[in-house]
């Protein structure tokens, strides 16, 4: 493919990544305000935090708790680290970097073990610690965002070696929207869940 093709190739997924820009940053934010929590609740652990509204929609009571310190230190902190480094993907995206294919390879794989890991802490604050936090949600749904946007550039640039016929497949439903319907469909799908267990506490 000539670079002019290239190019034009790249600027296809603009959309694709200020869509990760945005969820990046919206998922930095809430580590900022976690890990602030996190050490706020290190000098008292009696404290109250911000989001602390009731017994069941506390982030104080999740953030206690042993899954938000799983590898030994507030969980919040992997943001810091990680986020930072899908903006400086994003912006390179923007700006018509091409990625090598292990690159891309890479960065998908690990945020998939992001986003189950991200689905875990969920389902421990829904059954385990019985526990709402806010902004423990929105990394949450940012994550499930940044996971889209890079499954779909790894589809669309083939980086995982599919076969002709199945890839032009999978372009096809991308193509016809089918990508979008399928994180809508998880958004709508975790709003009401939420909604029926968590509504009576901080719906009027």
């Amino acid at each position: 493919m000539t670079e002019t093709g290239n190019l034009e190739r790249l600027r296809t997924y603009r959309k694709t990544y200020v869509a990760m820009l945005v969820s990046s940053i919206l998922s930095l934010i809430a580590s900022l305000v976690l890990s602030y929590d996190a050490i706020k609740l290190a000098a008292n652990p009696s404290g109250k935090l911000s989001c602390d509204v009731n017994a069941v929609v506390s982030c104080g009571k999740v953030a206690r708790s042993w899954q938000s310190h799983l590898l030994g230190f507030p969980n919040a902190f992997l943001g810091l680290m990680t986020e930072p480094v899908v903006i400086a993907v994003a912006v390179a995206g923007l700006g018509l970097v091409v990625f090598p294919r292990w690159f891309l390879r890479a960065a998908h794989v690990v945020y998939t073990a992001g986003l189950l890991f991200a689905f875990w802490l969920l389902s421990q604050s829904f059954f385990v610690i019985k526990a709402f936090c806010p902004w423990c949600l929105l990394v949450t749904v940012s994550t499930i965002t940044v996971f889209s946007t890079m499954t779909r550039i790894n589809i669309m640039e083939n980086t995982w070696n599919l076969s002709p016929e199945r890839h032009e497949k999978l372009v096809l439903l991308l193509n016809r929207g089918w990508g979008r319907v399928s994180y809508t469909f998880i958004y709508c799908f975790l709003a009401l869940v939420i909604l029926l267990r968590y509504g009576k506490y901080f719906l009027p």
